[in-house]
């Protein structure tokens, strides 16, 4: 397997919080963002659920659609019991 270097821009505060812990897990920075990436490809998407937590939503006006809430919460169950 070749290597690229790529250049990424990280807030240095969540950089330093990421280090440590990737540190705790035997990780390195760059080694958990290709864990990240091949996550993203096998399963075309991120890996994990962008929402707005329900608060913000209503300060914004907006409310969460409960057919996609319902599904996401569906999907977290199935990934529960494999």
């Amino acid at each position: 397997m070749t290597t690229t270097p790529t250049q990424i821009r990280i807030d240095s505060e969540i950089k330093q919080k990421a280090n440590v812990l990737f540190k705790n897990l035997g990780l390195d920075m760059s080694g958990a963002v290709n864990m990240f990436l091949y996550q993203c490809v096998m399963r075309g998407g991120l890996p994990f659920a962008v929402e707005m937590p329900e608060r913000e939503l209503n300060a914004l006006g907006l409310t969460a659609d409960p057919a996609v809430v319902s599904e996401n919460e569906t999907d977290e169950q199935t990934l529960r019991e494999d």
